[in-house]
């Protein structure tokens, strides 16, 4: 005997079924498209393409152990910054296949940590922050901001529209630091850098990928929407930035001489 939910998802398919014969739209229930699940995963696609986006995170946690020397100066801030993003693709990954009060609020909060994250490390990398006393202070002005961004949305009220904002907000700074950082690159030329680009190409790639999520429509073969294909676009996004993080590495540690900053205070 089929439980309450299965029941659910019979009838919801049979309604979609039958609006599909008829050529009538495709209606979302409870905010999501009727999705094929495969193994009781409510949507198989985004699930896969998490995957996808937590293994690049991984793979390049272990290249930057191995290729970026111990004492360059934001060596520590690369892994966490891997660790953040696996962090976040795993909680996407649970969310997708489950959606439940806590699993939506760790995958916001997940992945609005690692949107956060991101412009600090851009702070840190393009204007050199090595001053430990300065990297720590900003570090916490940092965390003050996700406490206080979080607290609002549990404390106060989920408002999804604000939380959208924030992070749009948070990364056009991102994205503004490292055109920045790209033009200034591009005048001086002294030394080149014929990898500046691609800091920019995955900034500006995440951000016009993000407007699927603006196109929505039913699902491919009920298991392809804009959500999910966004999620796909991500992991060709992040092995660019990655690649420009390794070859930044390369280029300042052959130029330059630095000393790793801690990330918490001795």
């Amino acid at each position: 005997m089929l439980g309450p939910e299965n029941c659910r998802y019979v009838c919801m398919q049979a309604v979609t079924d039958k609006a599909i014969e008829e050529g009538l739209p495709v209606y979302q229930y409870y905010g999501k498209w009727p999705f094929y699940r495969c193994f009781g995963i409510q949507e198989p696609a985004s699930v896969l393409f998490s995957v996808g986006n937590g293994l690049v995170h991984a793979y390049y946690f272990r290249q930057i152990q191995k290729q970026v020397p111990s004492s360059y100066f934001l060596k520590g801030f690369m892994l966490l910054y891997a660790i953040i993003g696996m962090n976040a693709w795993l909680w996407s990954t649970i969310f997708h296949s489950r959606d439940t009060r806590f699993t939506e609020l760790m995958d916001y909060f997940s992945a609005g940590l690692l949107v956060l994250y991101s412009l600090y490390y851009a702070i840190l990398r393009a204007y050199r922050l090595t001053d430990g006393l300065i990297v720590q202070t900003l570090g916490v002005l940092f965390i003050c901001l996700f406490v206080a961004h979080a607290g609002y949305l549990i404390i106060v009220t989920f408002d999804y529209e604000y939380n959208m904002y924030a992070n749009v907000a948070v990364g056009g700074c991102q994205i503004a630091v490292w055109v920045g950082w790209f033009l200034v690159q591009t005048a001086q030329q002294t030394p080149a850098r014929s990898y500046a680009h691609l800091a920019v190409i995955s900034g500006i790639g995440v951000s016009l990928a993000m407007c699927l999520e603006l196109f929505d429509f039913p699902p491919l073969f009920r298991v392809f929407d804009a959500h999910s294909l966004w999620h796909l676009s991500t992991i060709p996004l992040s092995i660019v930035w990655y690649k420009f993080l390794i070859e930044d590495t390369k280029h300042e540690t052959s130029t330059k001489s630095y000393t790793a900053v801690k990330l918490l205070p001795a």
